[in-house]
This record gives C-alpha cells, sequence and structure tokens, in this order.
C-alpha cells in the first residue's frame, strides 16, 4: 500500500509517504501550515519519484486540535484527493500521538487554549495499535477523568502546559510523562493502513475536521 498522512493539530507541522511498510518524513515546527504543507508533500512525492495518483489514499490528522491547523488539514486533504481520485482517512491526532509512545497506556493531551486540554485515553491492542477507551474531551486538566488502573504514560503538549495540575489530578493512575511530544504523520500512517485495510477508508468529500470543542471562540461555562 502507498499512501499519503499528515497532520496539522499542532504546532508542529508533519508529513509522511507508507510505501509498502517504508516510511519517508518529514517535519517543521511554525505557525505557517498553509504555506508549507503542500511544499512537503511535493518534496517527499519528488523524493519517491511518485505522482499523487500512484497513492491509494490520502490520510490525515482530522483532530482535535488547532482550529486554523485542522482547517488546513482537511481542505488539504480533501483538494489532494478528488484531483487523484483518492479515497480519505481521517484519523484522530490524539491517537496519533499515543501511537508514537512506546507505552501500553497513554494519556493524550493537547493544549486546548482557555485553561483546558483535549483530552484521549488509549490502550494498545495485540497489533500494537493504540485504541480510544473514552470519549475525546475537551476538559479542565483539574477535572480529566480517572482512567482504570495504574501505570498510565501522559504525553503531549497538553501535559507540557499543565503538567502540575495533571499529575495532581491523576496522583495514583499516572506512572510516567514524557515530555515534548507531538504526532508524528509515519506514527499517522500505521493507524491509516490499518483503516483502510478495515475497509474505513472514505470519499474525497468526507475530509472534516473534528474540532470536540462545539464552540472553538466561546468562554468555558459559556
Amino acid at each position: 500500500m502507498k499512501l499519503l498522512a499528515f497532520d496539522t493539530a499542532t504546532e508542529v507541522c508533519t508529513a509522511a509517504l507508507w510505501l509498502n511498510g517504508q516510511v519517508l518524513e518529514r517535519a517543521e515546527t511554525h505557525s505557517q501550515h498553509s504555506e508549507h504543507l503542500l511544499a512537503m508533500v511535493d518534496r517527499l512525492l519528488a523524493e519517491a519519484e511518485l505522482k499523487l495518483g500512484q497513492l491509494d489514499a490520502v490520510a490525515f490528522g482530522c483532530g482535535p486540535g488547532s482550529f486554523t491547523g485542522l482547517r488546513i488539514g482537511a481542505g488539504v486533504a480533501q483538494g489532494l484527493a478528488y484531483s487523484a481520485s483518492l479515497p480519505v482517512v481521517p484519523v484522530s491526532s490524539l491517537a496519533v500521538l499515543a501511537q508514537g509512545v512506546e507505552a501500553e497506556r497513554v494519556l493524550a493531551a493537547f493544549d486546548a487554549r482557555m485553561q483546558q486540554v483535549y483530552w484521549g485515553v488509549y490502550r494498545r491492542n495485540a497489533l500494537g495499535l493504540v485504541e480510544s477507551v473514552q470519549p475525546e474531551i475537551v476538559v479542565n486538566p483539574a477535572a480529566v477523568p480517572m482512567p482504570e488502573g495504574q501505570g498510565w504514560v501522559g504525553a503531549g503538549p497538553g501535559w507540557d502546559v499543565y503538567a502540575e495540575r495533571l499529575e495532581k489530578c491523576l496522583a495514583g493512575h499516572l506512572g510516567r510523562r514524557e515530555a515534548g511530544r507531538s504526532p508524528q504523520a509515519s506514527h499517522l500512517a500505521v493507524l491509516a493502513v490499518a483503516a483502510v485495510a478495515a475497509g474505513r477508508a472514505l470519499p474525497a468529500d468526507q475530509a472534516l475536521p473534528v474540532y470536540v470543542r462545539d464552540n472553538v471562540a466561546a468562554k468555558p461555562g459559556r
């Protein structure tokens, strides 16, 4: 399978080509994903000596995350898929982050601003793929829902910003946390390949962002 994957949910813009198990990857940290994503895709395709139409699918991190970043990612995925008549594979950006953490149990968090985090709880299955065990939510870091059991690993930009509050809330459940983690397109590709194999690829017009927060401009409690 040949698949393009990218994620723009955080400050890191990351893109990868999955070529029958081999991976080419690029990543840049900046706030102007719209200026860099297509150039990264072009460089990856040139390096692999492939045209877009030779791929089997376009996978993207559908969120939650940066409102602007998600719109860019979904728009690029839809545009590329339409132009080459390819299906799309939306993948949770929190799940992508969790997939990259070497742990059986992962608590993934992005900074949602307004003193909140986007929160996801994942366990790794027998195939080594993470699966959500609670609905992804946006929540105050001092009020995240308790996971079952101990030895959970915290990771993601939300942990970097709100570590003290999260650690206090999760006392007794947290084994460790990993700083400086962000989603990587190579991990997105792993999840996307499994999704395609399971028949979960979608038509291009269903390349839509998942915000989790219904009103991205609202203040908590309104």
